[in-house]
């Protein structure tokens, strides 16, 4: 196996702060016998989804890892009717180790998702502070993987309306689980669903704490995958939990209003009016039907579904009162008609009345022409047969303690935006640290700023600050007297006319750790001889004490710790800690800390077997549950194949005279034999 390139292992562990383990996901086919199923052992899960076809319902109980059956619950199918396969959302079980599955009506074929979502360290949750806005935690600090992303983020041109869900998952979850939760429905969204991301905007908890949900910006209008049909210019907010009888807590009601009295205010929308909104088609309302809304609508209002539950959707009007009476005045729905060179009407409502101003201002930030009144409503008409043809012109309404509207007019004003932001290289390393360049792109001439900021979000250091013009442009940083450490290197752009654009990137100081990497990322050390060790190679530049740990979702197992001299180490894992006791299997960080520097490469252990059945002879059909490798000889001939979990056929159209199988999964461990005829012992 290839070595993990250097560069990826800075990526990783430069946030500073600890790294919870990836998502598991696993995936069977489900296999009907008359409406019911057996128990199915599973590997360990803690978040279930149901796909399947047909009229009927699969209904499913999940058994804890304490050996204690849940109640049955019925599939909930929000995001599927229309489709072949009916999609039901992921449902948060806990810890479980087995599932059973029975079905009401005819379900024709079912599929489930298994997946462990391991705590993150509530050292690692990072939180946006916005005016106005409750404390969002981050995709970074709730660490979504943004590897799984299939597309780049689209936008809509205007922000709409407001759509609330529920997640359908258990409300019995600690506010300490709620990130996981929140990640397990990422990976089942995006392979389960198949869709390019997590499908909400935001999600709630319970404790109110706020989780930034699809990628591409909180304040900017990201096309969700929350209600089909009505995604495009739609907020989808999704309550963590299931309200059909249950009231959301008063903490998760107060952060929702917060959140929409604030993300609302950015698009000047009245939250008690109504939109009217084209249909994009889904299963209740044909595409291109108007369909007129509340601002803060129910899912059920735009879906053919229940979500988000009863209790919770009859809050939504006293809900949205306490939106329009939180915070200060507000402006509304502004309006610019006209064009330059002839009258330009500007007009708004308030929430109250207060006084006003218009101001119309050029590329520079000069003000060209301005009114001010006092009342509820705007209403100004500016003559601008003396403005210069094909000249952007800036516009902004304001009104006393309310937040400013504004937009451009005339020419084209290009958007400003700071992109493509690389830090070459990204670990600094060595008794004296080489510098980085720092490059990236603006779209338009603007002052650019750069600090230096530790794990904490804390200001260590100011590393840039000049006037750069439209293009690609870069600057040279050397860290003097920067401490070792993980950091955070946040760029900012503003113009002229006050936009601001910004971008970060992971930059890690290491005096004494200059390089760590591993000849493999998956390990079985059972003693067979397939992939029994993983070594694990760093480089010190000067005497140090290092430590190496395998830190899993549940518990940190050492490896090695000791006081070395510089030059290049390695340390070779073979399956037990320091102590001599023997590491579960499990998915892992091996993390190596000198000082105050940390690295980590993910590491999976695995000495399970894979298991596969014969499910019939003729035809020849297998059955497996995980990616392996098929080595079988049939009538005395070898047959080598790559198979995904599920059924499938081996020597199609040949009659099955003899018959040994055996399958190796991705560690090596290799399954029970399968004989035809079978060998009986004597």
């Amino acid at each position: 196996m290839k070595r993990l390139l250097l560069a990826a292992i800075v990526l990783f562990a430069s946030a500073g702060v600890a790294q919870a383990a990836p998502v598991h996901m696993v995936v069977r086919d489900v296999p009907l016998h008359g409406g019911r199923t057996l128990a199915a052992p599973a590997p360990r899960f803690n978040l279930v989804g149901i796909h399947w076809q047909g009229a009927g319902t699969p209904w499913f109980r999940t058994r804890s890892i304490g050996g204690r059956w849940s109640a049955w619950q019925a599939a909930d199918d929000d995001w599927g009717r229309d489709g072949v396969w009916r999609k039901g959302n992921p449902v948060w079980t806990g810890a479980a180790d087995a599932i059973q599955i029975r079905t009401v009506g005819r379900v024709d074929r079912a599929r489930e998702f298994l997946l462990w979502s391991p705590p993150v360290p509530e050292a690692a949750e990072r939180r946006l502070q916005i005016a106005g806005a409750p404390k969002i935690i981050t995709r970074a600090g709730w660490q979504a993987d943004e590897s799984i992303r299939r597309a780049p983020p689209r936008y809509a041109p205007a922000l709409k309306l407001a759509v609330v869900h529920h997640t359908v998952t258990s409300n019995g979850y600690s506010c300490a689980r709620s990130a996981s939760i929140v990640r397990g429905i990422e990976v089942y969204h995006v392979k389960g669903n198949g869709w390019d991301d997590i499908g909400y905007n935001f999600l709630v908890d319970g404790c109110g704490q706020v989780f930034e949900g699809r990628y591409g910006g909180v304040t900017r209008n990201v096309v969700g995958a929350h209600s089909g049909g009505f995604n495009s210019g739609t907020l989808g907010v999704s309550f963590i939990g299931t309200y059909t009888r249950a009231a959301p807590t008063q903490a998760a009601q107060d952060a929702l209003v917060k959140l929409l009295a604030w993300r609302l205010d950015l698009a000047h929308i009245d939250p008690l009016s109504y939109a009217d909104y084209r249909s994009g088609g889904n299963g209740k309302f044909a595409a291109g039907r108007i369909v007129h809304l509340r601002v803060v609508s129910g899912h059920r209002d735009t879906y053919l579904t229940e979500c988000p539950g009863d209790a919770l959707y009859r809050l939504l009007p006293a809900l949205a009162k306490r939106v329009a009476s939180s915070g200060g005045p507000k402006i509304y729905t502004p309006v610019v008609s006209g064009e330059v060179g002839g009258p330009v009407r500007f007009t708004a409502k308030l929430s109250g009345s207060a006084p006003w101003t218009v101001a119309v201002t050029d590329v520079t930030g000069v003000e060209v022409a301005s009114w001010s009144d006092i009342g509820a409503t705007v209403d100004w008409t500016w003559d601008s047969q003396f403005a210069v043809p094909g000249v952007a012109y800036r516009w902004t309404i304001s009104a006393t303690g309310a937040r400013s509207a504004g937009g451009t007019l005339g020419g084209k004003l290009s958007t400003l935006a700071l992109t493509e932001l690389k830090v070459t290289p990204s670990l600094l390393a060595g008794a004296v640290p080489p510098p980085a360049t720092v490059s990236f792109k603006l779209s338009a001439a603007a002052t650019v700023t750069a600090d230096l900021a530790n794990s904490l979000g804390t200001v260590v250091a100011v590393v840039f600050s000049a006037t750069r013009a439209a293009g690609a442009q870069s600057f040279v940083y050397s860290p003097a007297n920067v401490p070792d450490g993980s950091y955070t290197l946040r760029v900012s752009a503003r113009d002229t006319i006050g936009r601001t654009s910004r971008a970060a990137a992971p930059l890690t100081v290491s005096r004494a750790l200059v390089s760590f990497s591993a000849d493999t990322k998956l390990v079985s050390p059972n003693g067979d001889g397939r992939r029994d060790t993983a070594t694990f190679r760093f480089g010190l530049a000067q005497p140090a004490v290092a430590t190496l740990s395998l830190v899993g979702a549940e518990a940190t197992f050492p490896v090695f710790t000791g006081e070395l001299a510089p030059g290049l180490q390695s340390v070779t894992f073979a399956g037990t800690a320091a102590d001599g006791s023997p590491v579960p299997d499990g998915q892992y960080q091996a993390t190596i800390v000198v000082g105050a520097v940390k690295l980590a490469l993910p590491l999976t252990i695995d000495n399970t077997p894979p298991v596969v059945t014969l499910v019939s002879v003729a035809p020849l059909m297998l059955r497996v549950y995980e990616q392996v490798t098929v080595i079988a000889t049939v009538n005395g001939k070898l047959i080598r194949a790559s198979k995904k979990a599920g059924v499938f056929e081996l020597a199609k159209g040949e009659s099955v005279e003899s018959l040994s199988v055996v399958v190796r999964d991705a560690a090596g461990n290799e399954s029970l034999p399968i004989t035809y005829p079978v060998r009986r012992r004597r």
